[in-house]
């Protein structure tokens, strides 16, 4: 079996965690394959002495990995995404960072889960990405055009709030006076669109959440559409440019910027146990039935 491993960074608890999972994976005569830039951090850290084969960009992963490991929190899953792309790489999330909605092996667990991946004993969760074009095209945005979480469009230099015209399928939703606009997969819905006041939706439904930040018309709520929707924004404001995001990758932009938002033509499969159901994780996470006063 072939196995990717993914990190951005070292964290206090990245040493034992990477330990554990190359004494799992040797064990069973697992071919152990680095992204580069991570392979170097462990390195210079003297968590990891020997040489590994290493893969540097989309490109040189393909059918042969079983999966990716990605070690870290939800970011670095978002950030594995842009590898994986359409490879139909699955992605299983060791947390090393806090609230983990996508990362949510945790250290205790990891001889475990390792084992249940290892004898393909999951379940793959396949997510819904966005994708946009921009008229007029900016080439920061020609290779790296999909988001799995978010996409955003809010006000840059200024406290003031833009105008965000939104339509749906060629048909005007309305305008949006505010902060800026989120425009949530279900996985993101867990996200900056929940922080927002945006609704929770399981990975499955055939969704997208339309979330307002700080909206002036307190009546401007979310709106939960389907993901066959395409979405087109068009942004006015007191500055010449503003900022769209696709997860944490961020751009400025100028104000005469169209932008048209729909579902990709790819999913992100994300590695689930049983006992990692998005129930079970977000009854944990949000503390669902802590309250004793109940």
């Amino acid at each position: 079996m072939k196995l990717a491993l993914f990190g951005q960074y070292y964290q206090s608890n990245t040493a034992e965690i990477v330990t554990k999972v190359l004494t799992i994976l040797h064990s069973h005569q697992v071919q152990i394959v680095f992204e580069s830039h991570f392979l170097q951090i462990l390195k210079e850290k003297e968590i990891v002495t020997s040489d590994f084969p290493v893969f540097n960009n989309n490109q040189e992963l393909d059918s042969s990995f079983e999966a990716l490991i990605s070690i870290g929190g939800d970011g670095t899953i978002l950030k594995a995404a842009t590898y994986i792309r359409d490879k139909n790489i699955p992605i299983i999330g060791i947390n090393a960072g806090r609230l983990g909605f996508l990362a949510t092996v945790q250290f205790e667990n990891i001889e475990i889960q390792l084992k249940k991946l290892l004898a393909k004993e999951y379940h793959v969760s396949k997510r819904t990405l966005l994708s946009i074009t921009t008229s007029p095209s900016y080439g920061s945005f020609s290779d790296l055009d999909f988001a799995l979480n978010e996409v955003t469009v809010a006000r840059k230099d200024t406290t003031s709030m833009i105008t965000i015209k939104t339509y749906l399928n060629g048909e005007l939703l309305t305008s949006y006076w505010a902060d800026g606009l989120i425009v949530s997969t279900p996985t993101g819905s867990t996200g900056y669109s929940l922080s927002c006041g945006g609704p929770l939706l399981t990975p499955e439904v055939a969704s997208l959440v339309i979330t307002p930040m700080a909206p002036h018309n307190l009546n401007a709520r979310p709106l939960v559409i389907t993901d066959d929707t395409e979405i087109t924004l068009e942004v006015s404001g007191r500055e010449e440019q503003f900022l769209i995001s696709l997860d944490s990758r961020i751009n400025a932009v100028s104000k005469d910027t169209v932008i048209h938002i729909k579902k990709s033509p790819f999913t992100i499969r994300i590695i689930e146990f049983n006992e990692d159901s998005f129930l079970n994780t977000i009854r944990k996470k949000l503390l669902w039935g802590e309250d004793k006063r109940n």
